[in-house]
């Protein structure tokens, strides 16, 4: 298992990151390597985290390891989204990506990787961590289990199945 993190989307599902300095952005990346570094001893896996670098990064993509976590910062005039895109290309099936981009997301899922939403994710890092969001309690999260669907279909379909699938093992 890979996680495959689109770093700024992530940031994004719970604040919004315009109005921030470089310094404050900064700060922000560095505390999501934090919460996903804790996660990760939680449980192990692979992760890469990429950010976008196209307006004010490096000439080539700059690669560093931080706290056990790969993070990607990808080259001046070339968008995360691309960097995800060829990782995505690289492991194939064996990835779970973490994004609320529809782009990515159709791309992912053509390449049969996992698709997990930014907020589903920023969940299971909050519960993880001990610190629920508000309005969010242990009770409500095993929630959808048991909703019925209406309609023809009672299966899943395996853009679910494998949404599923990647949940349970984080």
């Amino acid at each position: 298992m890979h996680l495959i993190i689109d770093g700024y989307n992530l940031l994004h599902s719970t604040q919004s990151l315009t109005r921030l300095n470089s310094v404050q952005l900064r700060w922000e990346r560095d505390r999501l390597i934090d919460h996903l570094s804790a996660y990760q001893k939680l449980k192990p896996s692979r992760m890469t985290v990429v950010f976008d670098g196209w307006l004010g990064g490096w000439a080539t993509e700059k690669k560093e390891v931080k706290r056990g976590i790969e993070v990607i910062y990808s080259k001046l005039g070339e968008k995360a989204d691309e960097v995800i895109k060829r990782l995505v290309r690289e492991k194939g099936s064996e990835a779970i990506v973490i994004t609320s981009d529809r782009e990515i997301s159709k791309y992912a899922e053509r390449m049969d990787a996992a698709v997990i939403p930014s907020e589903q994710f920023r969940e299971k890092l909050e519960i993880s961590s001990g610190r629920p969001e508000e309005g969010l309690e242990e009770e409500d999260v095993g929630e959808e289990k048991g909703t019925k669907k209406k309609g023809l279909s009672r299966r899943p379909s395996k853009k679910e199945k494998r949404a599923r699938a990647a949940l349970k093992k984080l």
